[in-house]
């Protein structure tokens, strides 16, 4: 018998790509898919209009432009108080799914074990596997989301190469505390765990609340690899534009398989990006700007009869419907996309094995507008 071609025997099309060609298929309010739907800045757009006239329009370097991997590092310093070295510890890469995919496949060996934090993003268990590794999962704790670490020390043994971490969380809208960060850098202490800290929303954290980074920690950072997005930042999710911050031996191994992924991304984007990095308004501000759409959000759905968990960070928020119907996630998602024409993500979908608490998730990264006709239909449900 023929064996099968698939490495992802158990991996289809993923649920934001499903979710958002339904919405467009029968025409329904796309609140499914973590993209803005406004433009950002036009001095950006400017920016790389002038680099791509300016002929910058051929391969960067491997690494990432020289200038932008200066601006990263000191604007990584003001925030974080960590040195990386722009020459030997910063990589752009084409997004930060790509950053981790190349963190994974050129740091973790055929047979190790990697945790993971379930609910999560869904890159990483594929990329885990295709690595020839094992994902390891533990299930933080419905409905806080809140991680136990003495169990998840009960995880690590021998075989356990990495960890993966995610704050701001996606899908939650949860973040790591502080205390969660010094709980984690206690936890691998005394092992040779590495640990991969997806960093996305790195700008959106609300009610004063602060990011705890990977890298404003001198233990953790040293054994860490840390994932950033400009397309988060710079509500310009389809330039794919984003940066990996790790120790020399570490992005040295990186790069390694990096450079066989993509080699470099988008030279007019760097340029710009590298250009428009003084203008730090645009990310210290960012939490501002989506707690105020995250509050008229939630005030406009407050009628609603889902009820809503915390968001404490990124652009989403997750909300329960038990007084509305005892479907499955999935399956409710998909009706309330073809009967009441607005997409939901289910959470169902970021665990491996569809752990349904009954939950769905809005992304308020949206027009004003976009949000209001949304909330007016989940008022009616």
């Amino acid at each position: 018998m023929r064996k099968s071609l698939s490495k992802l025997p158990l991996v289809g099309t993923n649920i934001f790509t499903k979710m958002s060609g339904l919405a467009a298929e029968v025409g329904a309010i796309n609140i499914a898919q973590g993209f803005p739907d406004f433009a950002c800045n036009p001095e950006l757009i400017a920016l790389v209009d002038q680099a791509m006239k300016g002929g910058f329009n051929q391969y960067a370097p491997m690494p990432g432009l020289l200038k932008l991997r200066e601006g990263i590092a000191e604007k990584t310093f003001e925030l974080y108080r960590r040195e990386y070295d722009p020459g030997t510890e910063i990589t752009v890469m084409p997004g930060a799914t790509a950053g981790i995919y190349s963190a994974i496949q050129a740091l973790v060996q055929p047979g190790e074990e990697v945790i993971v934090l379930e609910p999560c993003y869904d890159s990483y268990i594929p990329s885990i596997i295709l690595a020839g590794a094992v994902p390891v999962r533990y299930k933080m704790k419905f409905p806080g989301y809140a991680i136990d670490w003495e169990e998840v020390r009960r995880l690590i043994n021998s075989r356990t190469r990495m960890m993966v971490i995610n704050t701001p969380h996606n899908p939650t809208g949860n973040i790591l505390t502080r205390e969660d960060m010094l709980a984690l850098q206690s936890l691998v202490r005394d092992t040779d765990l590495l640990v991969l800290s997806d960093e996305v929303y790195e700008h959106i954290v609300f009610d004063g609340e602060k990011h705890w980074s990977v890298s404003a920690f001198p233990e953790l950072a040293e054994r860490s690899i840390m994932v950033a997005s400009f397309g988060k930042t710079y509500h310009a999710t389809g330039w794919r534009v984003g940066y990996v911050l790790a120790p020399a031996e570490m992005t040295a191994e990186i790069r390694k398989v990096y450079q066989f992924i993509a080699f470099s991304a988008s030279t007019p984007v760097q340029h710009a990006l590298a250009a428009f990095l003084n203008k730090k308004e645009a990310y210290l501000q960012l939490n501002l700007f989506f707690e105020k759409k995250r509050d008229r959000f939630r005030e406009m759905i407050s009628g609603s009869r889902f009820s809503l968990l915390p968001s404490r960070g990124s652009y989403f928020q997750c909300a329960t419907y038990e007084r509305i119907t005892d479907e499955g996630d999935a399956e409710l998602a998909i009706r309330l996309t073809h009967e009441y024409k607005v997409a939901t993500i289910p959470v169902s979908a970021f665990y491996q094995d569809h752990t349904d608490h009954r939950v769905l998730r809005f992304c308020f990264g949206k027009k004003d507008e976009t949000l209001e006709k949304a909330a007016e239909i989940l008022c009616k449900i």
